[in-house]
């Protein structure tokens, strides 16, 4: 599973969704609908560059990745 950590990110830097619609020069319910997101949403290559350098961070530091439990082999 890949779990989607804006909301994490944007609080560690102290971020608003305005101040980061803002930044980026997009609408801020684009920026609330991609902090909504539990799994990792499709974006351009544009708009996760944007984002790791507003928030000063990587991609690695927005995406975490958790194996899928395999109920069938796993206790």
């Amino acid at each position: 599973m890949i779990r989607w950590r804006l909301r994490e990110i944007m609080a560690r830097e102290r971020m608003t969704n305005k101040r980061l619609s803002d930044l980026m020069n997009v609408h801020p319910n684009t920026i609330s609908n991609l902090k909504k997101q539990d799994n990792m949403p499709h974006l351009g290559g544009d708009t996760l560059n944007a984002l790791c350098k507003y928030l000063n961070c990587t991609p690695s530091d927005l995406i975490e990745y958790k194996p899928d439990r395999d109920d069938a082999t796993d206790p």
